[in-house]
């Protein structure tokens, strides 16, 4: 046997995956370079780790128990790595968060310096909808969850970190010039919505019900991003954190139009489960926001406020 840690881990990941193609995409490498080094590390058992039925790729009963003791190598890997920092006297373990999507362009911000302190700290940033994020959040699975609406299932505790503002924008060439009566305006405007599950469609739906508005032209699509794209490109309008289009305002390509109700005002908070024993990296983590949340938003965000 003469197998790698790189193989170990490349393993492990399509094992979770169930692809080689989303394995590859994880691991930030190409297909042809995760099916090679899947081969030569199968190319060391007599008998087979997986199994191709169609083009779905199957890990079999063999191949499951290889998994579980390549995630027991990979986990003793990283304990020394820990142990040794640990004795430099140095901060190390995990840090685990899960980020509904558009908090992707508010979370590295609060991260980057605190990272770049605690070398033996290895993070791991799950982007996803509202409704995956407070799952993971309930299933004890993180350590902290960024979201801009407050669960009201679970008990938490939270850490306010920068206002989230929601506002209708439209394409420059397509946004409407002049003021129009809100109700009037959504009688005949394409209308794009996230997927259910999302913060964002949550907040725009309360804003519809609440102002007694019915949408009759509605597109859903799923990602922020994918939102985003379309309005540039003329598919419709949408209600959009504006956190997510500081790039397409100041080039001009999107346009905010002004609706009376809006904008929506939420805050980005940090939440973790009432009663929940922080680790000594997350408890660091913690703290160190307490301190400097101020000093990142006046240094990084000092360009929201002019909206």
């Amino acid at each position: 046997m003469n197998y790698t840690l790189n193989q170990l881990q490349i393993f492990l990941r399509i094992v979770k995956t169930k692809s080689v193609t989303k394995a590859a995409e994880e691991l930030h490498l190409t297909q042809p370079a995760v099916s090679i080094q899947l081969k030569n590390f199968q190319d060391q058992f007599d008998i087979p780790l997986t199994e191709v039925i169609g083009r779905k790729i199957h890990i079999t009963d063999f191949g499951n128990e290889i998994a579980e003791s390549a995630e027991s190598i990979i986990n003793q890997v990283n304990e020394i790595n820990f142990k040794t920092l640990a004795y430099k006297r140095q901060l190390t373990g995990r840090l685990k968060l899960s980020v509904v999507s558009t908090g992707k362009y508010v979370m590295p911000y609060f991260l980057s310096e605190f990272m770049s302190k605690h070398e033996g700290i290895e993070l791991k940033m799950d982007v996803t909808n509202k409704s995956k994020v407070i799952e993971s959040l309930e299933n004890n699975e993180v350590d902290f969850a960024l979201v801009s609406i407050i669960p009201n299932s679970i008990q938490i505790e939270q850490l306010d970190l920068l206002q989230n503002k929601l506002y209708m924008v439209g394409n420059n060439h397509l946004a409407l010039k002049k003021h129009i009566p809100t109700r009037e305006l959504f009688k005949n405007l394409p209308i794009i919505f996230r997927e259910k599950g999302s913060g964002t469609r949550q907040i725009m739906e309360s804003f519809f019900n609440r102002n007694n508005i019915s949408v009759l032209k509605k597109i859903e699509l799923t990602s922020n991003e994918v939102v985003k794209q379309s309005i540039l490109a003329g598919l419709g309008y949408s209600i959009m954190p504006l956190i997510g289009i500081r790039n397409e305002l100041h080039s001009n390509e999107l346009k905010i139009i002004p609706i009376k109700g809006l904008p929506i005002k939420t805050t980005w908070s940090l939440i973790w489960l009432k009663g929940k024993k922080l680790s000594p990296v997350a408890k660091s983590f913690i703290e160190y926001l307490s301190k400097e949340k101020n000093r990142i938003i006046h240094e990084k965000f000092s360009w929201y406020e002019q909206y």
